[in-house]
Order: C-alpha cells, then structure tokens, then sequence
C-alpha cells in the first residue's frame, strides 16, 4: 500500500512537471532568407548610411521573385509553430513596414545628423521577434535522387549574436518537391536546434535581455565640461552609472569605454517584461532607457534626446531635444 501510494506521488509530480514545461514561454520567432542566401541568388540592396553605401538582404524581392523560398520558409514555419513557438511572418512584417513612411523611421538631431538604421533594423523593430532565424539550403542531384543540405542560424533579434545553429543533409529521395527535402533534412535536427533556443530564452527570462546603451552629450552641454560636470559633488557619468547598476538585471552590464563627452555600455542585462495595466508587455531598449532619461531630467534638469537603433541599441544626447 505504501508502494502504491510511493508511486501514485511520482507519477502526480510528474504530470506537474510536464504541464509547467509544457506551458514554459518560448521565444517568438522570425524565419528569414540567410545574407549568404540573398547574396547568392542575387537578392541585396544598398542603403545610405551617413554616406556610406551598406549592402544588405533584399527580402521583398526575394519573397516575390522565389517560389522556392516562400515554400522553404512556410515549411520551418510548420515545423516550429507545431513544437510551440510563437511566429511573426517575414511577408506580413514586410508589409507593415511598407506602411510607415521613411521619414518616421529616420531620426533628425538639431545638428542635422542623421541616426541612420539599415532596412534589416527597421523590419526588426516592425517584427519585434525575439528570434530571427536565418535559412541557407542547397538541393543537392545525383542521378534521379535529390536531397537537399541546409543551415539554420538562430540569432538575438536585440543582439544579432547567434545562440542556436544547426545543419545538416537528408537522405537522397526520388521526390522532386522541396518542401519534402527540406523536412526530411531538418526534422533530425530541429529538436536539438530548439533546445538551443529555449535554452537562450530561458537565459533571458533569468538574467535579463542584452541590449547597447550609448550616452552622448550636445557640444554646449554644461559649458563644455560634458560627463565631467558635477552634480551634488559627483561626476554626471558616475551618477549615470550608479543608476545602470541599480536599474539593471542583477546589476550586469559592462562600460566599455568612457570619455568626458561618451558613454558605451554593452550587455546592458534588462528585464524581459514590465507589467502594464496588467498586461506584460516586451520591453525595448529605448523604453527601458527613457527610464533613465526621465530620472535625469526630474533630478538634475538635464535635458535629453532619445535615438533607437533596431531593437537592441538606444542612444541619449544630453543637453536638449
């Protein structure tokens, strides 16, 4: 009876435990063609930044141009939409980019200079994935069979750091539809693949998100002295980084470099969520750091002017708007 009773414990533990798991958040996800696959295939732009001409992917003419592509991404959809994972589609983010004019997503300084942000990060902050994972295949003929190889990229969408990879080749197949080569390919993988990116996010939930924070300052900020300047007898960017460390996940984040007019501050760890209205919602790196742009304005009167760079990257400018 004691046995009994043993097992019966076990066997409710365990059925708790696969429910928590199973209702674990994962990330949401984007699949999109990979740089090299693009490139390949004849599908980049330019783009002007600050005067340089910057070569990137050209996904709406990729997507309207390659059947194959269309099928291939709608396939690593399935598969990752029938494990869980939450999906934002590359075709209908595309489209509500379009909708927004490139003047709003351009950001002017009263010097005239430009923030400027690549098509890539425009889509990313139109997406808001948290995963961006990038699709490189190759179909492979010998004789009547086919198979195809194929690598998968899973990259922060906040850090473009890749977290998760995996590649690989089917078995050969009489077959001619790509669809079925490429599940056949990636079906022995995905598993492992998507371990690798729950492993990331349950990361995150933990220890924060990554993001870049960037602090600048107008050159007639304070007389000159910029970051130097003293408030209650401490240095502007002492005062900003005691904040950093009270505002940030378990107080992580790295200044990598510090003059009297700068700030850089990389692994910037900042919480997944904010409860609002009481609804979670996703926190951005500029809404997490018009925090700290409110905290200067209301205790030291210094005004500023927030820039947002894609998800992951924001820049203040002190010294007015």
């Amino acid at each position: 009876m004691r046995n009994l009773k043993r097992l019966l414990l076990v066997l409710i533990f365990s059925i708790i435990t696969l429910a928590v798991f199973a209702q674990a958040k994962k990330p949401t996800i984007m699949v999109v063609p990979s740089d090299n696959w693009c490139k390949q295939h004849g599908y980049t732009q330019t783009y002007d930044n600050q005067g340089k001409a910057v070569l990137v992917s050209d996904y709406k003419a990729a997507l309207q141009d390659n059947s194959d592509l269309l099928l291939a991404i709608s396939k690593i959809n399935e598969l990752m939409a029938e494990r869980g994972f939450p999906l934002k589609n590359l075709e209908s983010s595309l489209k509500s980019l379009e909708s927004q004019s490139a003047e709003d997503a351009m950001l002017m300084s009263k010097s005239g200079s430009e923030i400027s942000e690549s098509p890539i990060d425009k889509l990313k902050k139109v997406a808001k994935a948290d995963i961006i994972i990038q699709l490189t295949w190759t179909v492979n003929q010998v004789g009547p069979k086919r198979s195809v190889t194929f690598n998968l990229q899973g990259l922060d969408a906040y850090t473009d750091k890749q977290v998760a990879a995996s590649s690989g080749t089917g078995e050969a197949s009489f077959t001619s539809e790509l669809a079925i080569l490429l599940e056949e390919a990636v079906l022995a993988h995905i598993d492992n693949f998507n371990a690798q990116l729950q492993s990331h996010f349950d990361d995150m939930a933990q220890h924060g998100r990554e993001i870049i924070v960037r602090i600048k300052v107008w050159d007639d900020f304070a007389d000159g002295d910029g970051l130097e300047t003293e408030y209650n007898g401490k240095e502007l960017s002492e005062i900003i980084e005691d904040w950093m460390a009270d505002n940030t996940v378990e107080g992580r984040f790295n200044t990598s470099d510090a003059t009297e007019n700068m700030m850089l501050f990389e692994q910037v760890r900042i919480p997944l969520f904010e409860e609002k209205d009481g609804k979670a919602r996703a926190i951005q790196a500029n809404g997490w750091v018009r925090k700290l742009q409110k905290y200067l304005k209301d205790s030291f009167q210094i005004e500023s002017k927030l820039m947002m760079q894609g998800l992951g990257q924001a820049q203040l400018i002190l010294g007015g708007k």
